[in-house]
């Protein structure tokens, strides 16, 4: 019996791409169906802001998989990328990319004989990618980074079960928590209380730039990294270009009811319609798809002629040993057709499964799922940073700001941008104009929000005031971060 998905082929080569995976499916005997939808640039252009229709939409969350070709969003239409909305939209909270040295793939560290063999796992909804951005003057933009311990606690979870099917001994926690103290701290935080649960894998952490540092010099030292998503959407481009590039990284993007599989290199229109472009990417997102769907044995069969056909030296333009002549797109998907039952001599894929689960067999939602990891933690008002437009320096600022006070509220720092300014700070401190009032309670007093939105009412007839953040503890911890050199 065979099983439906939607499929969306893309934008640019993605169509021509597509058709050589599906012909490669469709050789070994793959037990789908296919249903395709409309999504991408073209409907964008039609007028779809969310850049696909309804009945796509109603059609991805009634099958559960989205299997897609690269696909493009118009600059400067101020409409959202249509990948990253998909990913959101449908809580597909774990990005798995794999990447591996495959023989006949010339890199630098093929030649020096270091085998890669790592994978990426970056959370995939959360972070800078919510887009809430706003100006708070003409000269100063703010962006949200927000990082939830529900949704942290999602991705960690996944990568510690993907390692251990996969049967990794290690995992590694990436992050910025030396200066992101709150936002990577919740991850940094998150990541070692779950490793609790898994004795049986080495848990350790590092920081990003560090990371990156030793990605390019020591790679084969790396079996599975876990990122928070702008820092993992950074590092598993640089680990595509370990293996070959971004022809070579396939990637899926899990979710407990919907689960998308793409190749995220691009549209590439310079090459589109000429039956040239490398379908290896979105082959081997195939291939993770099919292994997701407990379709293991397919997968093992297509991947080990995909191996084998590379050893053989077959290869589109854009790789491989120029002394052979290059074979175009239908070319390359009819060589791995013809390989279909042969074994690569190095690598062999095995039909062992690597995810999680199937949402095949997840119950859909009736309602949207909100998660809370303390219901009823005390919550505790200390005060407010209210953020300023002004050209005044630190000093004159302070006096003007201390002007609106009541007995409940003290001035006890200005900065900008992240930078202490008073009472103590530094001429040599440029300054933007847009400045952070920090006002916390004095002692014996008890805050509401109407003293917060009170004390900005009375601070709004001196300044121009452009937002509000209130500090709170949480369970009798700060919730706040201290300013540079407070």
């Amino acid at each position: 019996m065979k099983t439906k998905i939607a499929v969306a082929k893309g934008d640019g080569i993605g169509p021509e791409i597509m058709d050589a995976v599906l012909g490669i499916f469709k050789a070994s005997d793959v037990a789908l169906d296919y249903e395709f939808v409309e999504m991408g640039k073209s409907y964008f252009d039609a007028g779809h802001s969310t850049g696909m229709t309804a009945l796509a939409k109603e059609t991805i969350e009634n099958l559960g998989i989205l299997f897609k070709g690269p696909m493009e969003t118009p600059k400067g239409k101020g409409v959202k990328s249509i990948n990253v909305t998909a990913r959101k939209v449908w809580n597909t909270y774990a990005n798995q990319r794999d990447f591996r040295t495959l023989n006949g793939v010339d890199t630098v560290f093929s030649r020096a004989g270091i085998q890669i063999n790592l994978t990426i796992v970056r959370e995939n909804i959360e972070d800078t990618y919510g887009g809430i951005e706003h100006m708070l003057t003409n000269d100063v933009a703010v962006g949200r980074r927000l990082i939830s311990r529900t949704g942290s606690a999602q991705v960690i979870k996944y990568a510690f079960e993907m390692a251990k099917r996969k049967g990794n001994t290690k995992i590694a926690c990436g992050h910025k928590a030396n200066i992101m103290k709150l936002t990577d701290g919740i991850f940094l935080d998150t990541f070692y209380e779950i490793a609790k649960d898994y004795p049986q894998i080495y848990a350790t952490d590092i920081i990003v730039d560090d990371l990156c540092m030793k990605l390019v010099s020591k790679p084969e030292t790396f079996e599975v990294v876990v990122l928070p998503n702008l820092q993992g959407d950074i590092v598993s481009d640089l680990c595509a270009g370990l293996v070959g590039g971004l022809g070579f990284a396939p990637s899926a993007n899990i979710g407990d009811f919907i689960s998308i599989f793409e190749a995220v290199h691009g549209t590439a229109p310079d090459i589109a319609g000429r039956n040239i472009a490398n379908p290896t990417a979105l082959l081997l997102s195939g291939v993770a798809m099919l292994r997701f769907m407990g379709l293991t044995q397919n997968a093992a069969t297509i991947e080990n002629a995909l191996l084998y056909t590379l050893e053989q030296g077959v290869h589109t333009g854009d790789f491989g040993d120029k002394t052979i002549p290059a074979s175009n797109t239908k070319q390359f998907a009819d060589a791995i057709i013809a390989n279909l039952g042969q074994t690569p001599v190095k690598g062999v894929a095995t039909s062992k499964a690597n995810f999680v689960k199937s949402t095949l067999a997840v119950e859909k939602p009736t309602q949207n799922i909100i998660r809370e990891t303390e219901p009823g933690i005390a919550e505790e008002i200390m005060g407010a940073d209210i953020f300023v437009e002004t050209m005044l320096q630190p000093k004159a600022l302070a006096e003007l700001a201390q002007s609106k006070l009541n007995e409940k509220f003290k001035l006890t720092m200005i900065s900008n941008r992240g930078t202490q300014t008073w009472p103590t700070g530094s001429v040599f401190t440029e300054l933007t104009n847009q400045s952070r009032l920090r006002y916390e309670k004095n002692d014996g007093q008890e805050l509401s929000a109407k003293d917060i939105f009170d004390l900005a009412s009375r601070v709004s007839e001196v300044i121009n005031v452009c937002s509000i953040e209130f500090l709170k503890k949480f369970g009798g911890k700060l919730g706040y971060s201290l300013a540079q050199g407070q």
